[in-house]
């Protein structure tokens, strides 16, 4: 990983934050350089998210150079960690990152002839069906998969039997009526209607026919970790824009105390 992104000038050392962010139940996330990581993150640790996704999504399974979508790809940090701890070939696919910022970031982390980055927007994608052994999506789906219509448009790029997995931020319950919980209703923002529970996923995949639901569940203390990226991000982004919503987030997840917040992931397998 790339070791040459300049700290800032006061904090802790890279040492101590690889300290503090070093989780056992993460053992792959744990050997990527955590200023790089800090550095091209978009909102909670997708690596740890990724981790967390892969046995569900059977990615240890695929064969080498497998073709994998990985659709809102953010700063292509997953597509850069699907090439290198699975050695298959991804498609990292983004609306508001431009490809040739993604392509640089590819090389320098030495994965330009494994990641391929493709601006499009994820209703009009330029594939065509059967294209992919497996198609993950990571803090991102909720913004464009609710729709009951689109989880069948999507998967037809699935080859046969493969799998599509997502990580969502997500509600431990469904909320009922027009309200937040009330404890929530500081930090509330419209975006945050599309955070749903696992239940309601399941039920969303699976009654569009699409796919087999083969998990659907809940991260147990998936809160804790996105506190403390949130305060390690409010720490040391070295953009000011992230460092106060990670400030804003880790205010709404510390009062919620898991009551409500977390993540949920979804793995389907096309029919």
């Amino acid at each position: 990983m790339p070791d040459d992104i300049t700290p800032p000038l006061t904090g802790p050392s890279n040492e101590d934050l690889t300290r503090r962010l070093t989780q056992a139940r993460y053992p792959r996330s744990n050997s990527y350089d955590v200023r790089w990581v800090i550095e091209n993150q978009m909102g909670p640790n997708a690596l740890w998210l990724l981790e967390w996704l892969g046995p569900a999504l059977g990615l240890d399974t695929l064969r080498p150079c497998a073709r994998v979508l990985d659709l809102g790809c953010g700063r292509a940090m997953t597509s850069v960690f699907l090439a290198r701890e699975y050695d298959v070939q991804v498609t990292a696919a983004d609306l508001w990152v431009k490809p040739d910022e993604n392509a640089k970031r590819i090389a320098e982390a030495g994965f330009a002839d494994r990641v391929l980055p493709v601006h499009t927007e994820a209703h009009d994608l330029p594939f065509a069906e059967g294209s992919f052994d497996a198609i993950m999506s990571i803090d991102a789906y909720q913004y464009f998969g609710t729709n009951d219509l689109y989880l069948p448009t999507l998967t037809r790029l699935l080859k046969p039997g493969g799998r599509i997995g997502i990580v969502v931020p997500a509600m431990r319950e469904e909320i009922e009526g027009v309200e937040p919980p009330a404890h929530l209703k500081e930090w509330w923002q419209p975006d945050f209607w599309c955070f749903h529970s696992a239940d309601w996923w399941r039920r969303h995949w699976t009654r569009g026919g699409a796919v087999e639901v083969e998990t659907a569940d809940w991260q147990p203390d998936g809160w804790k970790d996105w506190l403390l990226w949130c305060d390690v991000i409010a720490e040391e982004s070295p953009q000011e824009f992230h460092r106060t919503m990670a400030r804003d987030v880790g205010e709404m997840v510390r009062a919620d105390q898991g009551r409500s917040l977390g993540f949920v992931r979804l793995v389907g397998r096309r029919k």
